[in-house]
């Protein structure tokens, strides 16, 4: 009889930290990790950064090198789960083989969302999410060439400055009012956007497009206005959707993603859900069901989900953070900015800005900020902490910046 082990779908961050914490946790049984791609477990925020901008030809950031020698974890790489059968307990792979689970993670991330454009060509779109993306992009941001970013999110700003860095001619091309709509506050977006434009970085914000064709070996963007963009490559970033197929063809719930209640598992006791995938109630939002997209939530949900099926019962409740790298500056948000009724700012004058978000009772709910690296860093992690505490602090303190934020902590 086979036997059943400890199985994740899933070969990323939320996979990879599972199965590590499982070992850590005492789990001496089998732990096989399931990935369709065929690299072992590696970092993704190196994407659209480093990896796009680096001279020499990139290599995976591996999240552990030895993953499979070191925590003795059988590592199953392109290979794709194809159907779950809950009655007994096993997966069918996409070669025809089975693999048998005792407990069973779905850590199978989120993929881009394709754009759909009536009486276009949308055949050399670029996207960015696996390393092979990254290869595939660093072929057309040279030197001089002319590249349109489709979407002013985290991603798309993040290629816009990377490709910068590699010497193109860069147009951001946004169809919403404004850059970063969804998580970050306006004051916020206005200085990234302001740090771009003086990149030399094109901003074309509330524009829609009509429609997308080739001329010779450009791309021509028509504009609703009238107007068009001609450019050597376009780079898609206008969101991402979580992968739920195996989990709803399985019968399990979806609800934003694969619904999992405060403990990560889902409808099936047997199966929890962790990371970009997975949508769950958090308790300092009054049990708001969210889904996050962020590297840290994915490992600390990893993680989470790892004990949970050990038989922990402990609520995940960490509190939401993220962070961009914007050029030389870094944008970090701690909580979730739009559950927040009052915002204050505290200007830091060269050292940045910072935005603190409260509810209507003057509970500090979130805090997010954009400026150089290290004090904004600190600024937040204080921030988080006060939002652990449920810290109330003054208004009037609160945008001084000659009060320091550890003063609430005491208060």
């Amino acid at each position: 009889m086979t036997e059943r082990g400890m199985v994740i779908v899933g070969a990323g961050e939320s996979g990879a930290k599972a199965a590590i914490e499982l070992r850590n946790k005492g789990w001496s049984g089998l732990i096989t990790i399931i990935g369709e791609e065929k690299l072992a477990p590696y970092e993704r925020p190196p994407l659209s950064k480093q990896l796009l901008t680096m001279k020499e030809e990139p290599k995976p950031v591996f999240i552990n090198q030895e993953i499979a020698e070191q925590y003795n974890i059988r590592l199953l790489t392109g290979k794709k789960a194809g159907r779950i059968d809950r009655n007994t307990h096993t997966i069918k792979l996409d070669d025809g083989s089975s693999v048998s689970y005792e407990r069973l993670l779905l850590a199978t991330g989120a993929r881009p969302r394709i754009m759909s454009l009536n009486d276009s060509d949308l055949s050399k779109m670029l996207y960015l999410r696996t390393f092979a993306d990254t290869l595939a992009l660093r072929k057309g941001l040279l030197l001089g060439t002319k590249v349109a970013v489709i979407g002013g999110g985290f991603i798309g700003l993040e290629v816009a400055a990377s490709a910068v860095d590699r010497g193109c001619s860069v147009t951001v091309v946004e169809a919403a009012p404004r850059i970063l709509m969804r998580g970050v506050p306006e004051g916020i977006a206005r200085l990234v956007e302001a740090r771009h434009l003086a990149a030399g970085v094109a901003m074309k914000v509330g524009m829609g497009i009509d429609r997308i064709h080739m001329e010779g070996d450009q791309h021509v963007i028509l504009f609703a206005d009238g107007t068009k963009l001609l450019c050597d490559s376009i780079v898609v970033g206008i969101g991402a959707i979580p992968e739920t197929a195996l989990a709803s063809e399985s019968g399990l719930d979806i609800e934003n993603g694969i619904k999992a209640d405060e403990r990560l598992s889902t409808s099936d006791s047997d199966i929890f859900a962790a990371g970009d995938c997975c949508s769950f109630p958090h308790s300092l939002y009054d049990g708001r069901r969210i889904r996050l997209e962020a590297w840290r939530n994915a490992q600390e949900q990893g993680m989470h989900a790892a004990g949970s099926m050990l038989g922990g019962t402990d609520s995940y409740s960490v509190i939401p953070w993220f962070w961009s790298d914007q050029y030389e500056q870094t944008l970090q948000v701690v909580g979730l900015p739009d559950a927040g009724e009052v915002t204050v700012s505290r200007d830091l004058g060269e050292a940045g800005q910072l935005f603190f978000h409260l509810n209507k009772e003057g509970r500090m709910i979130a805090a997010s900020g954009f400026g150089p690296s290290a004090g904004i860093a600190k600024e937040i992690r204080i921030a988080e902490m006060l939002i652990e505490r449920g810290a109330t602090p003054v208004l009037e303190q609160l945008a001084q910046p000659n009060v320091r934020l550890k003063t609430f902590l005491s208060a």
